[in-house]
């Protein structure tokens, strides 16, 4: 399928695939479930972009709402920020996606770090990359440069992300807030 053929046939579909390679798939979060963990951390995301983004430009969006990249997949991040408005609110896809948000977990860890980031890379519009870990208070930041993709990995409940990219910024803690993290290893 093309992304065209795709997005016409997702609207008649009772669930979000994504398409790999011109075959829709599943994504591997549905196969797997999601935790508490990863739920909280979504929502707190979610809810900390939009009280952020309120009366701005971007908006904030959960996986109902796609990305497609150069190589005419399509995914679905867990949250992205769209910069662009699209004159058909029936639409499934980002006009504009700017930054987008990951949060793995242990079963999709090694997928979404390696696969799908270097997939969303490939979108010409995206800025940003987080992928969120619930496991520690921590968020692998990817952003494209000038002359390519860097990553930091700011650590800690006191660290800060800033994210001029939609002008806004995210503390760690804003994440993690009510995120139960695993006790640690005695």
């Amino acid at each position: 399928m093309t992304p065209e053929e795709f997005f016409e046939w997702q609207a008649e579909q009772d669930r979000n695939d994504e398409l790999v390679d011109g075959v829709p798939v599943l994504p591997v979060k549905a196969l797997t479930g999601v935790s508490h963990r990863h739920d909280h951390a979504t929502v707190n995301i979610l809810r900390v972009l939009g009280n952020k983004l309120r009366g701005k430009l971007c908006r904030p969006h959960t996986d109902d709402i796609a990305v497609r990249n150069a190589s005419r997949n399509v995914r679905r991040p867990d949250i992205l920020v769209d910069c662009r408005s699209s004159p058909d609110a029936r639409t499934m896809e980002a006009r504009e996606p700017r930054l987008l948000v990951e949060v793995p977990s242990p079963s999709t860890a090694r997928f979404d770090r390696f696969q799908k980031i270097e997939a969303y890379k490939a979108s010409d519009s995206v800025r940003v990359v987080l992928l969120v870990d619930t496991q520690s208070p921590s968020v692998i930041v990817w952003r494209r440069a000038a002359d390519g993709w860097r990553s930091e990995t700011p650590t800690g409940l006191d660290a800060s992300i800033p994210l001029p990219e939609i002008e806004a910024d995210l503390a760690t803690a804003e994440i993690d807030e009510h995120v139960p993290f695993p006790a640690p290893a005695e």
